[in-house]
């Protein structure tokens, strides 16, 4: 006899299994109140090396892969991350990523000009280094001046090294700076430098760092997280030897192209030696371009406070790239008001607010390897 449906309890009901499984569906992520908090220090095929518990009893190295919800947003060195799972740091074991905490600065790339994606390069970064080789590999302002705007619109404090001076005089290059205010290191590398710190040249020789130089740059260093940028060959990764104690591989100038042949291939942070808490140098890979695609022509013009104030004569809508509509700034350069570098420091101006896309892809082209 057939029972009322009046009388049904939940008893009677039957519920088909999901194929997706039985886990009900929810827009809720997990709060990960356990997380740790750990710092990038290098990124390598999917997979983040973390340092846990910096400068405590039990700092410790962690490597973790990316939770899924994460997987479009990069993941860089000098990012502060939450990591749950396994962190206790044991060989062999796997954490997870799953938040990037906020980032103070954040210093960005295009692939070139005309490039509308950004590419994340450096987090948390107070201070970039921009390394250029007074010659062998020759320096370019261009490369300088692209370094300087990247630094200016991430909110990062800029300083040149200068390296190999005893090759070449660098005062030709450095006069195109000296209206603007930041820090200039000059370095020597010398064999018979008697006050010099033991090093590995970029030929591969046994070379002796210009110690003076050295003191000087850990003076800047201490205290800060800071990014080395620069074109392979220039000394770079032997300066970070010397200031972290590493064994970074240096390589030497190709003596056909004039370029420096790529060593590092990932970005990493290393502790400066003997410094405070908070003491990183991050030394970054090889780049193939350094695009501005990302910065708005305003601020790159910020990037030139020579050449800025000579705008105030400029028409309304002056877009500053080129002559042919009275732009107040020839008339400022014309004047001297910007030095006698002023001419070539206007021409480098325009090229990145790409006057003639030819110029611009020129530069690009022009800029070769960075690492």
């Amino acid at each position: 006899m057939a029972r009322s449906t009046d009388s049904w309890d939940e008893s009677d009901v039957r519920i088909r299994p999901s194929k997706k499984g039985s886990r009900p569906r929810t827009k809720d992520r997990p709060s990960h109140d356990d997380a740790v908090t750990g710092r990038i220090i290098t990124v390598d095929r999917g997979r983040y090396t973390a340092v846990v518990g910096e400068d405590s009893g039990d700092e410790r190295i962690i490597i973790a892969a990316r939770a899924r919800e994460l997987r479009r947003s990069p993941v860089v060195a000098g990012d502060f991350v939450s990591l749950v799972g396994d962190v206790s740091g044991e060989p062999d074991t796997l954490a997870r990523l799953v938040r990037i905490q906020e980032r103070r600065t954040l210093l960005r790339r295009s692939a070139d000009d005309t490039d509308p994606i950004e590419r994340a390069v450096v987090a948390n970064a107070d201070q970039l280094v921009v390394v250029v080789a007074a010659a062998n590999p020759e320096p370019r302002t261009g490369f300088i001046d692209r370094a300087l705007v990247a630094a200016y619109d991430a909110g990062i404090e800029p300083l040149l090294l200068v390296t190999k001076a005893d090759v070449r005089d660098p005062a030709e290059l450095l006069s195109n700076y000296e209206h603007l205010d930041f820090p200039v290191i000059i370095s020597r590398t010398s064999d018979s430098e008697a006050s010099g710190i033991d090093a590995r040249s970029d030929d591969g020789l046994s070379a002796r760092l210009d110690g003076d130089a050295v003191s000087q740059l850990r003076a800047y260093l201490e205290g800060k997280v800071s990014v080395m940028l620069g074109h392979s060959g220039v000394g770079k990764s032997t300066m970070v030897n010397a200031l972290t104690g590493a064994e970074r591989a240096t390589g030497g100038v190709n003596a056909v192209t004039g370029r420096g042949r790529h060593t590092s291939s990932s970005a990493l942070a290393l502790k400066l030696t003997g410094a405070p808490a908070g003491s990183w140098i991050i030394d970054t890979p090889g780049i193939r371009s350094f695009g501005l695609a990302h910065v708005d022509p305003d601020r790159i013009l910020r990037s030139f406070p020579d050449l800025e104030p000579g705008t105030d004569a400029c028409e309304r809508g002056c877009k500053h790239n080129t002559a042919a509509v009275n732009c107040g700034v020839d008339s400022w350069v014309a004047a001297g008001q910007a030095g006698p570098t002023g001419p070539a420091r206007l021409a480098s101006l325009r090229r990145l607010l790409g006057t003639d896309p030819r110029l611009v892809g020129q530069e690009t082209k022009e800029l070769g390897s960075i690492g």
